[in-house]
This record gives C-alpha cells, sequence and structure tokens, in this order.
C-alpha cells in the first residue's frame, strides 16, 4: 500500500474493545463489586456503529451502571481510576461521568472536574455547568484560572470558549464575550504555551462572532511582553488571513507592503490526490527602510460545482530590510480529509503580503 493510500487508524478506535477491558480491569481493580463482564457487554454492544464521542459517552453510562448508585461514592472510586488509565484522551470518560451525573452537585461537581483535568481535560464536561449557571461557574473559574497547575488554569480558559469544537456552543458568551474577560486577563501572559494555546483559541474563537471586541482588548495589553504577544499573533490569526487592517496594525505589518516578487513557482504544475506541492517565493524589497512582512498564501479548491472556495495557510512572519531579498519554500500534500474533498481542475495559489494579494500562481489536480 502507497503512502499516499494509507490511513491511520480512526481516532475512535481509541475506544476499542482492548481498552475496554483495561478499563474494566482496572475499575474492577479498585470496586471488587464491579461486573466487568456486564460492563464488556454494554460497552461493547454496536461498538463499531459508534462515533469517538459517542464511545466516551456510551463508556461513561456503562461505569454508572456497575459504580454505586451514592454520587459522592462513586467519585471516591473515579478519583482512584484516573491516575490508573493508559490514556489521556481515555480519561475524558471520568469529567463526562460528572457530567451526566453530578449536574445536581454544583461544588462536589467542580472540585472533581479541577481534578481529572490533570489526567486530560474537563473542557468538555465543565461547559454543561456553564450553560446551567454561567455566573456561578465563571466565578469559580476565574479562581481557577489564578491556580498554581497549569492544567487548571488552561480549564479556565479552554471549557469556556464560545465555539469550543466538538463541543456545542455556549450562546451566551457567543452574543457576548466580556463575562470571561477577567479570567482572559489573569493569563494573558501566562508561563505555560499550553495556557497560552488556550487562551489564544479562545479569542480566536471571539473575533469570529466579535472581532471589535477582541482586537479592543489586545490593544491594550502590554505587547512588549513575549508571551503576551505571542497570544496576541496567535489569537488574531484568522483576522489576518481575511486582511484585516487593525489586527494587521496592531502586529506591526499594518502598512502596504513594499516588495517585488522576482519568482513565484508553483511545482509540479500537474498532480494527482495525494501528490506533494512545493510553493517557492522570492521576493526583493522596494523599501527605503526595513519592513515586517506578514506573508501567507491561499489555495482556490475547486469544489463539487466547478466553483472554487479559498483557504488561507500561515506562511511566515519577518523583517525585511531595505533592497534586501529573500527566498520562501513550502510543500503541502494534496489529500482528502473528513472536512475537505478535492476535486479536478485548476487551483489556483495566491501569495498574501500584509493583507494583499500580490502574486499568483497555480497547479492541476487531474482526475
Amino acid at each position: 500500500m502507497s503512502d499516499a493510500t494509507q490511513t491511520a487508524p480512526a481516532l475512535k478506535e481509541i475506544f476499542n474493545r482492548e481498552r475496554l477491558r483495561h478499563i474494566a480491569e482496572q475499575t474492577a481493580s479498585i470496586y471488587r463489586a464491579f461486573d466487568s463482564k456486564a460492563f464488556m457487554a454494554r460497552a461493547s454492544k454496536d461498538l463499531d456503529d459508534l462515533s469517538l464521542m459517542q464511545r466516551l459517552n456510551r463508556v461513561s453510562q456503562c461505569l454508572h451502571a456497575g459504580l454505586p448508585d451514592d454520587y459522592p461514592a462513586a467519585l471516591e472510586i473515579l478519583f482512584q481510576l484516573a491516575p490508573r488509565l493508559n490514556s489521556g484522551f481515555v480519561t475524558l470518560i471520568l469529567p463526562e461521568y460528572v457530567a451526566l451525573y453530578g449536574q445536581h452537585d454544583f461544588q462536589r461537581s467542580m472540585h472533581a472536574l479541577r481534578f481529572f483535568t490533570a489526567f486530560g481535560s474537563s473542557e468538555f464536561a465543565v461547559r454543561h455547568f456553564l450553560r446551567n449557571d454561567l455566573k456561578q461557574a465563571l466565578a469559580l473559574m476565574y479562581d481557577w484560572s489564578l491556580d498554581d497547575d497549569p492544567h487548571v488554569r488552561r480549564l479556565a480558559s479552554e471549557g469556556s470558549r464560545p465555539r469550543l469544537p466538538w463541543s456545542f456552543r455556549l450562546e451566551s458568551l457567543v452574543a457576548d464575550p466580556s463575562p470571561t474577560l477577567e479570567i482572559l486577563d489573569n493569563l494573558k501572559a501566562d508561563d505555560s504555551l499550553y495556557v497560552r494555546k488556550s487562551v489564544a483559541n479562545h479569542l480566536n474563537d471571539i473575533t469570529k462572532d466579535n472581532p471589535q471586541w477582541v482586537l479592543d482588548q489586545i490593544e491594550a495589553w502590554p505587547l512588549d511582553n513575549p508571551n503576551t504577544a505571542w497570544i496576541a499573533r496567535h489569537a488574531l490569526r484568522s483576522l489576518i488571513k481575511k486582511g484585516d487592517g487593525r489586527a494587521l496594525t496592531i502586529m506591526g505589518a499594518g502598512e502596504k507592503a513594499q516588495v517585488r516578487i522576482d519568482a513565484l513557482n508553483v511545482t509540479p504544475s500537474t498532480i494527482r490526490l495525494g501528490d506533494r506541492i512545493s510553493l517557492s517565493i522570492t521576493l526583493t524589497s522596494t523599501a527605503s527602510t526595513h519592513q515586517r512582512l506578514i506573508i501567507d498564501y491561499a489555495i482556490h479548491y475547486v469544489k463539487k460545482s466547478g466553483g472554487t472556495s479559498a483557504k488561507v495557510f500561515k506562511l511566515k512572519t519577518l523583517e525585511l530590510a531595505a533592497g534586501e531579498s529573500v527566498t520562501i519554500t513550502r510543500e503541502q500534500q494534496i489529500r482528502n480529509f473528513t472536512t475537505r474533498v478535492h476535486y479536478a481542475g485548476r487551483h489556483e495559489v495566491d501569495v498574501l503580503i500584509n493583507g494583499q494579494c500580490l502574486g499568483r500562481s497555480g497547479f492541476d489536480l487531474a482526475e
């Protein structure tokens, strides 16, 4: 089988039958009354038909069927189970249990989510509590944003994202993101890259609905702090891809690029699905002083209808001295994803510098 046609195991296979046996064995080693056989029968029923998140939910339900009816007693067993599970992602069954069976007990459940997040993440489960009582949940998550543990600090940001992938939207925060401002402000210079990525993604979420609000906040931040500048750069990535002038200005690239493109090549000129394209750009500064350039590229993917839809990719941010030349290269494989299917035809490639298209090439995708 060629590299182009090989596929990795489906993500849902994290919860395969071998993993289910592991969960059952570890739970039974803690709670002797746990019926492993009954758990396996319930959890593995029609397993092949279930998606990743359906499997996760199913496992939590099947654990519930075999644990004590008393919620605090069940939690004590799950606290002991957390460090025994052999996959960080699999530990998400524990906060999922809390979301399913603990919404009646806010304080105990939020304490459990804080504990479980260090083993994987409680970002999905905590959203149920935010949806139930936004004010109460955010008040506790504000305290989490000041915690010594970066996993807990990240949960304060990640769990309250308006548009967290694989979860439901927090519609009240989509409409008005300001209730999370104090949390984000506490984390805007965090030492942990794990936390900073979450803050940047949280803000990038907000730019899809309230871009000016995000720009207002970041303009007031101390961008001379490298951690804060890192967050700002990644938080504004969607706006920069759209050529937003205010975002580009914040990043020091608000002026029109003074450059000459000496060479722009996309090779090979014709490819088949699974092949790679190579993009090469040589440009020279025509400015009398140094300038900051944010360089992206857009591929106009051919749609089933025959039209095209552009997707912008980050390429490079650099400082270019007066008269200086630079060559930038990038390779990219053209293959299908669950979110994008490719169709044959001419794919134009645009070079975007400081938000403006300054060059175009392309390639043909054969049948």
